[in-house]
């Protein structure tokens, strides 16, 4: 008895060590895991930060009427027609007046941005006051500007290896003597779309592009899902159709996105001619794809729902149409709420599918509906990594942290949701 006692004791002791060995690598791994996601988020986030200050120059402006050939009375589109060009350009003329190559006056005025004369005009715009005045104005700085203030670009590398020349760095150099150049938080970023120039990009079109796509495939992926589960776990009867339905909804939940996108091209573009590059067509594409993610999650949902309900309320004279909508659906609705949410964080993170509709064409205006042209926050991203301004680098960054950003709010609603309403029972 003794030698089976210290059989079994020692086969315990080998059985709670490898427990341990097991609990040991488990922990590991999920240390290793954290860091490595620390370590990729640490790194997205210094390199977006750049991207959430924007770098102003400061000069004075002669707005006077003359000049612009205005009046305080002047019309909205008459100061849209005035040359706001030439009075920036006047400004620097005045500040560096040694400038007198034509050459050399290029990288002058390359000093500002492209869109200042613009910033300029809607400024004016919204306070025609201005005009006949002589103000200090705050005006965005080119991205080279941009980049050498940030640090982005070397000032001590030499003039061979350094995108800014001598001459640009030198009249940067002397606006920072004068205290010209100031840093502010970056509102172009979210209030504005798409731009060639980077220091004028934003995201506003990206993001509404998404919110668009997204509302597109709530309306049409929740309400089929959630009446297919129903039908497939309550009513359904048990034949080989009905399997073979469930073996194919259980395989296009395996099917690569761009498989999706190849359908939306062929059906909905070239069959039925809808509008290429619009949150509707995506938002179609996208609740195709999700559709299986939300009936599996749904049918998982109603499943867990125990038979003693359904039972109780049968036996109060319910039918089966009020059992199942009035006891079995309000019960199995948390969990059908977190796997539509999961599905829609999905269905945001999606580029291929969306690549093949036409959503990566280079869009500026906000678009207004889900019939307007637009792109969405992965094609964005994908867009900026592609271009070879050194400005974009950290527009992509900062578009990955809010794109991160909205799949952690939806990600904490399905959990929020879920320890709300969960019931156990």
């Amino acid at each position: 008895m003794n030698k089976v006692t210290q059989k079994v004791e020692k086969g315990l002791k080998k059985r709670y060590m490898k427990e341990k060995i097991f609990k040991a690598c488990g922990l590991v791994s999920i240390g290793f895991a954290f860091m490595f996601l620390l370590l990729l988020l640490t790194d997205i986030t210094i390199k977006a930060w750049p991207a959430f200050v924007q770098t102003q120059i400061e000069l004075k402006l002669d707005l006077s009427e003359e000049n612009l050939g205005l009046n305080a009375k002047s019309a909205q589109e008459e100061i849209k027609q005035a040359d706001f060009r030439a009075v920036i350009r006047s400004a620097l003329k005045k500040q560096f007046p040694d400038v007198k190559k034509r050459k050399d006056r290029k990288e002058l005025y390359s000093l500002v941005s492209f869109g200042a004369e613009y910033q300029l005009r809607d400024l004016v715009m919204d306070n025609p006051n201005l005009i006949g005045t002589r103000s200090s104005i705050k005006l965005i700085a080119d991205d080279d500007v941009d980049a050498v203030v940030k640090g982005t670009i070397n000032r001590n590398d030499d003039e061979s290896n350094r995108r800014v020349k001598n001459l640009k760095l030198s009249l940067i150099e002397g606006l920072e003597e004068n205290n010209q150049i100031s840093k502010q938080f970056n509102w172009t970023f979210f209030s504005s779309g798409d731009s060639r120039e980077p220091e004028l990009a934003g995201i506003k079109g990206a993001i509404m592009g998404s919110l668009y796509t997204i509302l597109v495939t709530l309306l049409l992926s929740f309400p089929v899902a959630v009446a297919a589960a129903i039908y497939l776990e309550e009513f359904a009867p048990k034949n080989r159709f009905i399997d073979l339905i469930e073996i194919n909804i259980n395989n296009l939940a395996a099917v690569p996105s761009i498989v999706f996108g190849l359908l939306g091209l062929a059906v909905f573009i070239n069959f039925f001619s809808m509008p290429r590059s619009a949150p509707l067509v995506g938002g179609i594409v996208l609740s195709l794809m999700t559709l299986p993610t939300i009936i599996i999650a749904s049918r998982s949902a109603i499943k867990a729902v125990p038979p003693s309900l359904r039972e109780a309320a049968l036996g109060l004279g319910a039918s089966k149409m009020q059992t199942v909508f009035h006891h079995v659906f309000p019960a199995a609705l948390p969990g059908i709420l977190t796997g539509t949410i999961i599905g829609m964080a999905q269905a945001l993170g999606e580029t291929a599918p969306l690549l093949m509709i036409g959503m990566v064409a280079f869009i500026v205006d906000i678009p207004q509906s889900i019939g307007d042209p637009s792109t969405v926050l992965p094609i964005q991203v994908f867009l900026w990594a592609d271009s070879p301004e050194r400005g974009f680098l950290e527009k992509t960054s900062a578009a990955i942290l809010v794109l991160i950003g909205f799949l952690i709010i939806m990600n904490a609603v399905a959990i929020y949701l879920r320890k709300k309403f969960e019931k156990k029972w």
